[in-house]
Formats: structure tokens, sequence, C-alpha cells
């Protein structure tokens, strides 16, 4: 892994992360990519999900943190941190002596970042869950599957990773510029529940006009339409097309050959499922390369449905160094990138402290 020197826009910045699984640790990695000092407090065998890509760019200290000898090296770490990142259920780290309260006692100026489904309060905030019972609360996955089948949850993108680490990175560097005015830290709740229902905000704006509907069916954005959504190809290979605009569509219906009807019914959802199956008949005469070689780069809104690791020796992909191959592992680039001070991928390595 590259032993490229700290560098990136958070240079400097101290962030002390107690290890957990999912968005917390994924948080941790935006931000050690972007040249945070990240310290990781492990306990002994670590969390039971090693993972060499989103674990990457710590030091890595191991604790038994319900110790008093624990307890108290987390306080004196806190003391020179800026950030601090925990996603154990409510209540557990006041149990552990080392909630908000004791910490900013320490330091005033620490920003305690707090990573949870349910969120620090309310009825179900003390109970366990999962993505997709996140998702299924804010009103996102009933949108996502087809008609006749159940919902369809979409990895764990949309909650843990899209409403939640990226939700709580947000939150803490918006705590940070508040702490350049205040001098004084606070507490970050980033709930996944609140994270998902904020990126629903698109679709609730768009609800009371009618602009879209949300029944799978009807929805626009969900695959319903048939200039939106997967098709399966010759050889068994999938593409995706997405020309929601009609000077984009009549792009894409020119270059397959397709009926210009096709056009004309296009915003009426009564006629999607037969255009679904016109389009699913034609798509399904060429392979997936020859789609890509008649339609890639073009305005018709293509791609190919690719693998993962396909998408990192795609060209388009590979030119701008979106991953990287490191041990035979795939990493993908720090992002967003910067002009000034870049981001970089690097290694974890075991510390007795802050240097």
């Amino acid at each position: 892994m590259s032993d490229t020197p700290t560098q990136g826009p958070l240079r400097g910045l101290r962030v002390l992360e107690f290890a957990g699984i999912g968005p917390g640790p994924h948080c941790a990695m935006l931000l050690a990519d972007l040249g945070a000092e990240v310290l990781r407090i492990e306990r002994e065998g670590g969390n039971g999900w090693p993972n060499p890509v989103v674990d990457r760019g710590r030091k890595r200290l191991t604790l038994d943190i319900r110790s008093d000898a624990g307890r108290e090296r987390c306080l004196a770490l806190a003391e020179n941190a800026d950030v601090l990142i925990e996603g154990f259920r409510p209540g557990v780290m006041e149990r552990l002596g080392l909630g908000p309260q004791p910490m900013h006692a320490r330091n005033p100026r620490l920003v305690y970042g707090r990573m949870t489904g349910w969120g620090q309060d309310g009825p179900l905030a003390h109970s366990a869950g999962h993505d997709i019972n996140y998702l299924a609360l804010s009103g996102a996955l009933a949108a996502i599957g087809t008609p006749d089948g159940p919902a369809t949850p979409p990895l764990n993108l949309v909650g843990d990773f899209g409403g939640g680490s990226l939700y709580l990175a947000f939150g803490i560097l918006a705590a940070l510029w508040e702490r350049e005015r205040s001098g004084q830290g606070q507490v970050v709740d980033a709930a996944i529940v609140d994270g998902v229902s904020s990126m629903m905000s698109f679709f609730a704006g768009l609800l009371p006009g009618g602009r879209i509907s949300l029944e799978r069916e009807r929805n626009l954005l969900g695959g319903a339409a048939p200039h939106y959504r997967c098709y399966r190809c010759a050889d068994g290979r999938e593409i995706a097309i997405g020309p929601l605009e009609p000077q984009f569509l009549a792009e894409l219906l020119r270059r397959i050959e397709a009926p210009a009807e096709l056009l004309a019914g296009c915003a009426d959802p009564d006629h999607w499922p037969e255009q679904g199956r016109e389009l699913a008949d034609l798509f399904a005469r060429k392979t997936q390369a020859e789609w890509c070689a008649l339609l890639e780069g073009s305005d018709a809104c293509f791609a190919p449905v690719l693998t993962l690791a396909e998408a990192a020796r795609h060209p388009h992909m590979r030119q701008r160094g979106v991953y990287r191959d490191i041990d035979g592992v795939l990493h993908a680039a720090p992002a967003p990138r910067f002009s000034r001070t870049p981001g970089a991928i690097r290694g974890s390595v075991a510390a007795n402290d802050w240097d």
C-alpha cells in the first residue's frame, strides 16, 4: 500500500475512532483518505469484519476500554483529538465512562460523532437493526422493486453509506467549521433514518405536484419506465439505459433503429409495459459488447452493467484512476478530488499514541 506522506485538505486533523462495523469505519476512511490522522481503538481480536479497503489509513491501538486503565487511556487520547467517531448503541459509551460529558470535560473542543441506525433517542433507539430496516422505516425501500414482488434492498449503499457515513462526515465537518467561531465542540447525532429521509427530499418535493410517482408500476426512476431500466442482451449480459429527456431518447431510438412510436408514448405509464417488452426484444438481439460499440459515448444515456472487477478495467474508469489494485485488492481512489491538496491511499500501522 502507498507510503505517500500525509497530505490532503484534512492534514493536521486528529480523529479518534472506536472500531465498529459499516458506516463508522467508512467515515473514518473518508477522513483518512483526505489527510486526517486517524487513531483506531480496537479490542483484542478486532471487530470480526476485517476489511483491507475500508480499514486503510489508520493507526491502530488495542485497548480494553472496559478496564479502568483502558478508559483512562481513551480519555487522555481524546485530549489531543479534534474528532471522535463511535457507532455503539445509545448509552454504551456512557456506561463505559467515555460519553460526551467526560470527553468534553477533558477536551471542550472535541467534535463527538455518533453513528447509529435509529438515532440517539426515540422508541426504537435501543433496538437492533440493519440497513434494510432503516430504509424500510424511511420510506425509501417501498419504492424499490418490481410491482409483482417484495421490495428489493439496494445493497447497503443507500442506508449505511449514503444516509450514514456520508452524513456523519458532513456533520463532523460542519461542526468543525462552527468550532472555528465558537471554540467549542459538540455532539453530532448521525442516524441513518435521518440521512435517508433527507435523501428522499427530492422525491418528497416532486410528489405534491404529481411530477413523480413512488408506486413501483409508475415510478419513472425506479425501473418501471422502459427508457430508464436495465435490459438483458443476447449473451446474457446486461445494459442500462436512462434517456429521460426527449432529445436523448430520440438519440437512443435512432441508434438502435427502434420504432419512432416509442418516443410518443414514453410519458404515459399505461404504455410502459408494452414498450418495455418491445425494447427487451430489441436489446436481446445483440451482445453487450455490440451495444457498447453502438451506443457508448453517445447522448443515448447508456452504460454496460459491469462487475466490480470489470468496472476497474473500463477505459473511462482506468484513465481517471478510479480504482487501484493493491496486493490483489481493489481500492477506490480518495473522493472527491482536490486541485491543490489531493488525498492519498495510505496503509494502516500499529501505534502506541499520537505522534
